[in-house]
């Protein structure tokens, strides 16, 4: 358990990504509690996004595919924050009717803007094709769960949640072995040695045979 921890913490330099909300906008997710208000903000961004990418397509701004790619790919990223926001809103009981209307509302719209996107076929589609299905799928999965009934999807979440703690549970659960050896020590006297070795003996400056004399 201890080799995968410290493997993962290692690896997490490489996973690192970058921000996909400018500090502006984070700041103004922060100041946003309510989740339906949260909802908004973020899909706010999720429609600025693409219209940046709208206007890149119809342009010929040199180099504008790596843009295109990195708004895409921060536009998937803030869909995932809004399913997000929702399932933790759900998991707290908490009424989110307004936000999910407006996603799947807007969402419809965006996802057919995307797909007349990939429709068009852009010269420099190929350096993009990847993160804009990705953006498509992403953008029809958030719909569906926008348009799901919300007591049903609450319950899925909870459920969700449940097991998820469970299995937290059971990687962290002591083995039959470890909680043997600690009843094992736990039982033993304070100053019981603690392995199979016999005790060290104090070093002493009388020599073999010889004993201390009592006065």
């Amino acid at each position: 358990m201890k080799r995968l921890i410290l493997l993962f913490l290692l690896c997490i330099p490489a996973l690192a990504q970058r921000d996909f909300l400018t500090s502006d906008e984070a700041d103004q997710i922060r100041e946003a509690q309510e989740p339906n208000a949260r909802l908004q903000l973020y899909l706010r961004f999720a429609r600025q996004r693409i219209d940046q990418v709208k206007s890149l397509i119809a342009s010929t701004k040199p180099g504008r595919s790596a843009l295109i790619h990195d708004l895409l790919e921060d536009y998937t990223n803030i869909l995932d924050a809004i399913d997000t926001v929702s399932d933790d809103a759900l998991k707290r009981h908490k009424d989110i009717a307004v936000g999910t209307k407006a996603v799947a509302k807007v969402e419809t719209e965006i996802l057919k803007t995307l797909e007349a996107i990939q429709e068009s076929n852009p010269r420099d589609v190929s350096r993009y094709d990847f993160v804009l299905k990705q953006a498509i799928g992403a953008t029809s999965d958030s719909m569906d769960l926008a348009g799901a009934d919300l007591g049903k999807r609450s319950t899925e979440v909870a459920e969700k949640a449940a097991k998820e703690k469970k299995e937290i549970e059971s990687m962290t659960a002591k083995t039959p072995e470890e909680k043997k050896s600690e009843q094992k020590l736990a039982a033993l006297p304070s100053d019981a040695p603690t392995s199979d070795k016999p005790a060290r003996k104090p070093p002493t400056l009388l020599r073999p045979g010889e004993k201390i004399q009592q006065p």
